[in-house]
């Protein structure tokens, strides 16, 4: 609901009552920090989010084997700070290591490596390396349309990512066909008002500006 100051408050009580009862590497309490640190993350507090997302990530590291999915969820959250904080490399470097674990973890067509591969992408893109972003969403696009039935939001995310990877690489025509395909899904799948909605809409208005 966007409301942080209360889900920090029940994510604190919670790991109060963890920090109790369990040995200080117990994986719930790496839950506990993961929580707090995507509230802050959700919250643009780069800084506090980082500091409990290594929290959790150091007890995953000594509970689980190091190719275990839980630790790939853990690079996977640390990437996405440094994304949002504009460190590309540091971005990829987590991303990549995330990766690797959910290969050999998963079969090739599983929607976790879609999300990992769409991830990637974001980098590229936010980079302004429009041409690698596309290759990573295209990737990402081939097993959502496998996987997914074809009103399913996160296809319209990677028919929305195409679009914006064109309209970087000043191909406004593929760029606005992708972000139809991907306003149609959405106008099918989400609640009139969803901020997603106004995002593909303006990109929209942003790419027939360019044409």
């Amino acid at each position: 609901m966007g409301d942080y100051s209360k889900a920090l408050e029940f994510h604190e009580k919670s790991l109060k009552i963890r920090e109790k009862a369990l040995p200080p590497n117990h994986p719930d309490l790496a839950t506990s920090y993961n929580n707090i640190g995507e509230v802050y993350d959700n919250m643009g507090d780069y800084s506090k989010a980082l500091e409990f997302y290594e929290k959790a990530h150091k007890i995953l590291e000594k509970a689980l084997p190091s190719n275990h999915p839980h630790l790939a969820s853990s690079y996977n959250n640390i990437g996405g700070v440094y994304d949002n904080m504009g460190d590309y490399s540091k971005a990829l470097e987590f991303y990549e290591k995330s990766h690797k674990i959910l290969e050999k973890a998963l079969p090739s067509n599983h929607p976790h490596l879609a999300s990992s591969y769409n991830n990637i992408g974001g980098v590229y893109k936010n980079m302004g390396d429009y041409s690698i972003a596309l290759e990573f969403y295209e990737k990402a696009l081939k097993i959502r349309e496998k996987a997914l039935p074809p009103n399913h939001p996160d296809l319209a995310t990677s028919y929305n990512n195409i679009g914006t990877a064109y309209s970087g690489k000043g191909d406004y025509s593929k760029a606005l066909s992708f972000l139809e395909k991907a306003l149609s899904i959405f106008q099918k799948s989400l609640p009139p008002n969803h901020p997603n909605i106004k995002t593909v809409k303006n990109s929209i208005d942003n790419v027939k500006k360019k044409m």
